[in-house]
C-alpha cells in the first residue's frame, strides 16, 4: 500500500545507486525506518540534494510504501548539523550513534521516543556537548532497544543504591560491595565508570552540562560499555571501530585540557 505522507526525518545513510540515483535511509518520526529511492539526485542544481546529506533533518515529502522502496517528492524545514558534518571527530561519533539506531529496530517501526532520543543526541553534540560522554549515554539507555534492561538502580540482591558497585551477568545488574563475593565471574569494573554508567542510565541529556570527566575516567567508561555490547548486543560496527581508533590520534589534531576535572556534584 503507497500513500503520499510527509514527516519529520533523520538520515541514516545513503548510496548511489546506478548512475544518477540514490538509495537513502531515513529515520522517520511517524513512520521508522524507511528506505527511499531518489531519482536524478545528481543532477546539477537538484533541490532536494541538501537535504540528503549526512547529519541532516527535514521533513520529507513522497510516497511512503508499506513494502519495498519510498519515494522522496520534495522536502521543508531542512536543518543541518552544521559542527558535526564539518568535524571529523563529531562525524564519527555521529554515524555511530545513527549505526546504532539503525541496528536496534526493524524496518518501519514506529518509535517516536527514539527519534527524538536520536534528535537530542545529535543537536546536543552539534551544540558543543562533550560528545564522548553524548555516546555513552546513547549507548547506554539504547540497550532497552536490543532487549537489554540492566539493573542499575540498586543492588540486585540487596537493593542498596549508595555505595561502590560492580556490574554482574549472573543477576543481570549491579551488585553493591556487600555482595559482590557472590559472584566471581562480575566485570571487575572501575567503580566510578559504574557509578557513571548507572547515572548515563537515567538522565535526560538537558542535563549533562554540568559533567565533565577524566580521560581516565571515560577510558574505564568505555570499557565497561564495552563488555556490556559484546555479551548482549554483539554487533561489531566499522564505525564503532573508527571511534576506537580515533582515540589514538585525535590528540594531534586537538588541543588536550589539563584542567578537565569531575564534577562532584555528580556523585
Amino acid at each position: 500500500m503507497s500513500q503520499l505522507a510527509e514527516s519529520k526525518g533523520i538520515i541514516l545513510s545513503s548510496r548511489n545507486y546506478k548512475e544518477k540515483d540514490k538509495l537513502v535511509k531515513i529515520f522517520t518520526e511517524s513512520a521508522g525506518k524507511m528506505m527511499f529511492y531518489v531519482k536524478g539526485i545528481h543532477r546539477q542544481n537538484q533541490p532536494i540534494a541538501p537535504a540528503l546529506l549526512p547529519f541532516t533533518e527535514a521533513i520529507y515529502i513522497g510516497h511512503f510504501h508499506n513494502e519495498g522502496l519510498s519515494f522522496v517528492n520534495s522536502v521543508k524545514d531542512v536543518h543541518s548539523f552544521r559542527k558535526i558534518q564539518e568535524d571529523i571527530f563529531l562525524s564519527g561519533y555521529g554515524t555511530y550513534l545513527l549505526n546504532l539506531v539503525d541496528a536496534a529496530i526493524e524496518d518501519r517501526q514506529y518509535d517516536p521516543n527514539l527519534f527524538q532520543f536520536t534528535h537530542q543526541a545529535l543537536q546536543r553534540m552539534d551544540q558543543g556537548d562533550d560528545p564522548e560522554i553524548i555516546t555513552n549515554i546513547f549507548e547506554i539507555q539504547l540497550l532497552q532497544r536490543f532487549g537489554i534492561s540492566p539493573v542499575w538502580t540498586h543492588c540486585a540482591v540487596c537493593g542498596k543504591t549508595q555505595g561502590k558497585f560492580d556490574y554482574s551477568s549472573k543477576y543481570g545488574g549491579v551488585l553493591c560491595e556487600n555482595h559482590w563475593e557472590l559472584d566471581h565471574h562480575r566485570y571487575h569494573a572501575d567503580p566510578r565508570a559504574v557509578h557513571f554508567v548507572r547515572l548515563f542510565s537515567a538522565i535526560s541529556y538537558d542535563r549533562i552540562s554540568g559533567i565533565d570527566l577524566k580521560e581516565e575516567t571515560k577510558q574505564k567508561i568505555r570499557q565497561l560499555i564495552d563488555l556490556l555490547y559484546e555479551e548482549y548486543v554483539g554487533i561489531h560496527l566499522k564505525s564503532k571501530k573508527f571511534i576506537d581508533q580515533m582515540k589514538s590520534w585525535e590528540h594531534i589534531m586537538k588541543p588536550t585540557d589539563e584542567a578537565t576535572k569531575e564534577n562532584p556534584a555528580d556523585e
